[in-house]
């Protein structure tokens, strides 16, 4: 049985909470493996809406075991917050695992994060403010906070009293703010020991265990490729490596132990925050496809920037990743365009560059050229094949396929779990 990846194939925000939830009924374990509670996935069960921040979209399948590995970083209120908001709901959340090796955010790592944004001003990244960039700054440092060490006082005091030794310089020589007392810290840490150790186990043994008895484990990806801080469009970027690499190493697992990779690929593009975006709509379109999308960041309540299907990002995703397959999302959302436009190629300084540019001036000043398909006007929310869609949509997904690199396996053509056209099986 596979070990598949499931990851953004564009800015996040790709509808990956849905492909997760679908697939969870067939899988053992659902693995987030990079990223905190920046990354936000909405799951549709019936009449309920989930939204889901820190918690793999797993967690809502029975008999699913949802794990956070090791190249999480866990802020550990907001995942209390969580599994109480989920537990009220009748959610069993007691199969959760937690890598003991996962980061955790601290309180100075937040404050940290917000005050830097400010003073970067117009140069600001557009981070959520959560602490997540600081947290990967302390764990390349070797400075920072692990799950593990909540069961240690002694080694708690002493690493977070070395973080607070530059970190209070910072803020009082450079942001004017008052220092942070380490006992403080320490004391507010000890608090969620307790309520955290029933899920702490050694997530690199079990799932390699798991993966080697023939279970399938499903790693999920937060944000998107295109916000890997290696392949992303660098420095607008998260701090972690949404892409499939990020997989073993934030989960703990070999690459020859990765059979499918799954790339979720919405049938327009949005993004979140600063940063270059060719196919960015400022018009009525553009803000069409925010209303009917209902483009709001699950987790930062921000409006997303909306624009066409920019196909070299798509071919990109599918290189950095080594994509098998496309789950093609919210293509429900496109109804009623005349003519939808996608970006086959971009213009720069007058020439036609067919592939995303590495550099990043080039692709700042990048210009979509549009090659306009057919649109359609039927209610796609009810079709169960890819026969049932209206012509002009079957040769939409066709293009976007061949365009793309890869097949598209799966079609998303409403946001409830059972709206979804499945033409080749994942698993």
């Amino acid at each position: 049985m596979p070990a598949l990846v499931l990851l953004g194939a564009q800015w996040g925000d790709e509808g990956k909470g849905k492909a997760t939830d679908l697939l969870g009924g067939s899988v053992d374990y659902v693995v987030r493996y990079q990223g905190g509670n920046n990354a936000g996935h909405t799951v549709v069960v019936g009449d309920q809406k989930y939204a889901l921040h820190l918690l793999p979209s797993g967690i809502l399948s029975p008999g699913c075991t949802p794990v956070i590995g090791n190249g999480v970083v866990v802020d550990p209120a907001v995942l209390l917050s969580e599994l109480s908001g989920l537990n009220e709901r009748g959610v069993d959340t007691s199969k959760l695992l937690i890598s003991g090796n996962a980061h955790l955010i601290t309180p100075y790592n937040v404050t940290v994060d917000k005050v830097t944004e400010r003073f970067l001003g117009k140069r600001r990244i557009g981070t959520t403010g959560r602490g997540i960039g600081p947290t990967y700054a302390d764990k390349i440092n070797r400075v920072g906070i692990r799950v593990q060490d909540l069961y240690d006082e002694s080694i708690l005091e002493q690493k977070v009293e070395a973080a607070l030794e530059q970190k209070n310089q910072l803020l009082a020589k450079v942001f004017n703010r008052r220092a942070i007392e380490s006992g403080k810290i320490v004391e507010e840490m000890l608090q969620y020991a307790e309520q955290i150790k029933p899920y702490v186990a050694d997530t690199t043994l079990i799932l390699n265990d798991a993966i080697d008895e023939g279970k399938v484990v499903l790693f999920e990806g937060g944000q998107g490729t295109l916000l890997d801080v290696d392949h992303g469009t660098y420095p607008f970027v998260t701090s972690s490596n949404p892409t499939a690499g990020g997989a073993c190493t934030g989960a703990g697992v070999g690459p020859t132990k990765i059979s499918r990779v799954i790339g979720i690929l919405k049938a327009y593009t949005t993004r979140v925050g600063a940063g270059p975006f060719p196919t960015e709509l400022h018009d009525e379109d553009g803000e069409a496809l925010r209303r009917i999308g209902g483009e709001r960041g699950v987790t930062t309540g921000r409006d997303r920037r909306c624009g066409w299907f920019d196909a070299p990002i798509a071919r990109y995703a599918t290189r950095v990743n080594g994509l098998t397959d496309f789950f093609l999302t919210k293509l429900d959302v496109l109804t009623g365009w005349e003519r939808i436009p996608v970006c086959v190629a971009y213009e720069i300084d007058g020439k036609r560059v067919e592939e995303l540019p590495y550099n990043q001036t080039d692709f700042h000043h990048a210009k979509p050229i549009y090659e306009m398909l057919p649109g359609w006007s039927e209610d796609i929310t009810k079709a169960k094949t890819f026969d049932d869609l209206p012509k002009n949509a079957r040769a939409y997904v066709k293009a976007l396929e061949e365009m793309s690199g890869a097949p598209i396996s799966a079609i998303g053509v409403g946001p409830g779990r059972t709206e979804t056209i499945e033409i080749n099986s994942f698993l």
